[in-house]
């Protein structure tokens, strides 16, 4: 299962275990069963520290708890933790095994407070890049509260439960039997959710800072940049985000950042965050503005303020909201969300195995996915709205090479249908003919591209028809003192690499501003 490098690997890891871990098998005569018992000889082979039994008893099998000798635990895997799962399974054996977590410690001990008992299950897939984050937030939680325990079950291996509990989407989350969420979510946003106080508590301590010189939202590669450039300036710096990295958390491959030759999304978000905590810049996650009060006379405080109820002013701001997936807008669509509609082929491809699926967009992404779950699914139809596919032309040549794929031109989607709480249809319309036909099928990957998150913003600066914030060459937006960068605004070509170049012409012209005012 591992190579002799993943091993030494492994080894070098499992020298920080400080007292003994204890994995508690189940297994049968699957292959999956044959494949676990084998990833679990070969981690028990590396540390003296790990013991392995196969006396287990649990309800799945093949599945395995990692414990410690004489404790029942709450941490387990219903599954063959490899790709981007791996990760979570040294985690889980490093904390389990007492090395400490990298967590604030406030947030530490606030899980360790919560009252109640909480059963998670986490249904994944290895080729989710959004899953990691999740699972291993929810096996910390284990970890450090004995009332809670965590269940991560890979769904290509239990393709059973997929289908009782209708799951479209990964990860997808259950807390005590019920449906609790789905796609990625920080530790910090699992815990305000079961602790009813955490909320009202951040946003009290949030609405309590003293005013900012220059206050970010968002926290994207364009919030980044914006906060390590004002930050290096000297001045009192915030960023307030609802995620930190935004829109690159749910992306997969990065080959195009100039000097990084190739990376993962939530790889490159996580250095982002890493380099803005190398300045003195104030982070606060989890908070999704709703609404921005301009100064009420000129070189007055800013004031912005968050759907949590929190409130922070600043001399400047700098808007960097990003964007979102732009849905199709057609009847059935919101219905069938995570029920067969989804964005994310990485993430959510592996449970539409020999499937039939339509993929939405003839641009880079659209037919990238149609590539990509072509050699999953058993067949692919590929809808785009234009009389010709927008792809790149090496794109185009290797997907009308793949035996199951159908590309539909001058396609317009009009309905999403579905039976028994999913999608089993997509009616489309030729705009030629004007005929209407249907596709029967069971998933729907939409890639349409993107719209700014500037809704709350309406009727309080200038927007472009598109929604798009107005800035000039400075990042100026039409109110004196907020600026604006990335994909929310009207900047051309939406890239990773503008954004930032975007972030950081934004927090100099802040910074000008001010010194100016």
């Amino acid at each position: 299962m591992l190579d002799d490098a993943l091993k030494t690997q492994l080894k070098a890891y499992l020298e920080r275990l400080t007292r003994p871990v204890e994995l508690v098998a189940t297994l049968d005569d699957s292959q999956g069963g044959r494949d676990m018992r084998a990833l679990l000889e070969q981690i028990a082979e590396q540390s003296d520290k790990i013991s392995l039994r196969t006396d287990g008893s649990d309800a799945r099998a093949p599945s395995f708890l990692i414990t410690n000798p004489g404790v029942d635990s709450g941490l387990r895997f219903a599954g063959v933790p490899l790709g981007h799962e791996f990760t979570s399974l040294v985690l889980a054996l490093l904390q389990v095994g007492g090395h400490p977590s990298k967590e604030p410690e406030q947030l530490q001990q606030q899980i360790r407070d919560i009252s109640g008992r909480f059963h998670f299950e986490t249904y994944y897939s290895i080729t989710c890049h959004n899953c990691p984050d999740v699972i291993q937030a929810l096996n910390l939680m284990a970890v450090l509260n004995p009332n809670i325990t965590h269940t991560a079950i890979d769904g290509a291996l239990y393709q059973q439960e997929i289908e009782d509990k209708q799951i479209m989407g990964v990860p997808t989350v259950f807390l005590n039997g019920q449906h609790f969420g789905q796609g990625r979510m920080a530790l910090a946003e699992i815990v305000a959710r079961i602790d009813d106080s955490a909320a009202e508590k951040a946003a009290q301590e949030i609405s309590g800072k003293a005013p900012f010189d220059v206050l970010i939202v968002g926290g994207g590669p364009a919030g980044a940049a914006a906060g390590v450039y004002a930050a290096r300036k000297g001045i009192r710096t915030g960023i307030a985000a609802q995620r930190f990295g935004g829109q690159v958390l749910d992306t997969m491959d990065i080959e195009n950042y100039i000097s990084v030759r190739k990376t993962e999304g939530p790889q490159f978000a996580a250095a982002l965050e890493a380099h803005v905590k190398d300045y003195d810049v104030d982070i606060m996650n989890l908070q999704t503005a709703s609404k921005l009060v301009p100064p009420s006379a000129p070189g007055g405080l800013i004031e912005v303020q968050f759907e949590s109820g929190a409130r922070l002013q600043a001399k400047t701001v700098i808007l960097s909201t990003g964007a979102r997936w732009r849905a199709m807008g057609v009847p059935g669509e919101e219905e069938y969300r995570t029920k067969g509609v989804t964005f994310c082929p990485h993430c959510d491809g592996p449970l539409f195995k020999g499937k039939r699926i339509a993929v939405i967009g003839g641009g880079n992404s659209g037919v990238e996915a149609a590539i990509d779950l072509a050699g999953i699914v058993e067949h692919v139809s590929l809808l785009e709205f234009a009389p010709q596919l927008r792809a790149d032309d090496v794109l185009q040549k290797k997907l009308r090479s793949l035996p199951n794929v159908d590309v539909l031109l001058n396609a317009q989607t009009t309905q999403v249908q579905g039976q028994g709480g999913k999608v089993n249809a997509l009616v489309y319309k030729n705009r030629e003919t004007g005929a209407e036909s249907t596709l029967a099928l069971e998933g729907i990957f939409v890639q349409i591209g993107l719209l700014p998150n500037t809704d709350w913003l309406k009727g309080t600066l200038e927007l472009s028809p598109m929604g798009e914030i107005v800035v000039d060459a400075h990042g100026r937006t039409s109110i004196p003192g907020v600026f604006a960068a990335g994909d929310c605004t009207t900047v051309p070509y939406k890239q990773i690499v503008i954004a930032a170049g975007d972030g950081a012409k934004a927090a100099l012209s802040a910074f000008d501003h001010l010194i100016r005012s």
